[in-house]
């Protein structure tokens, strides 16, 4: 069974940053696409950023504050979050594309942004 589990959110001033992790477990087919989304309160999720292949996509907002990197030995994905700002406040969500196409969410981590 697969798992995707994140970690790494919490309180964070305006301006501060966070790294946020997501592993994955099981299955037998390998992950080649992974991303983070976020979800703030009566909003869509939205993508924040991708990695697949090595090549990364970010959301303009946060371009230039967020990076997005894969440990492919460990099939692992982090998310560092820098300047961060009070509009960053969400639910973060992990999620990951198998070869054969089967997409795979974690359960999400709270990330805030508060003074």
């Amino acid at each position: 069974q697969v798992q995707v589990v994140e970690s790494g959110g919490g309180l964070v001033q305006p301006g501060g940053s966070l790294r946020l992790s997501c592993a994955t477990s099981g299955g037998i087919f390998a992950f080649n696409a992974m991303g983070w989304y976020r979800q703030a309160p009566g909003k869509q999720r939205e993508l924040v950023a991708s990695i697949n292949s090595g090549i990364t996509n970010y959301a303009d907002s946060v371009k230039g504050r967020f990076t997005i990197s894969r440990d492919n030995a460990k099939n692992t994905v982090s998310l560092q979050m820098n300047s961060l700002k009070f509009e960053d406040t969400a639910v973060y969500y992990c999620n990951a594309r198998n070869t054969v196409g089967y997409l795979y969410w974690g359960q999400g981590t709270q990330v805030t942004v508060s003074s």
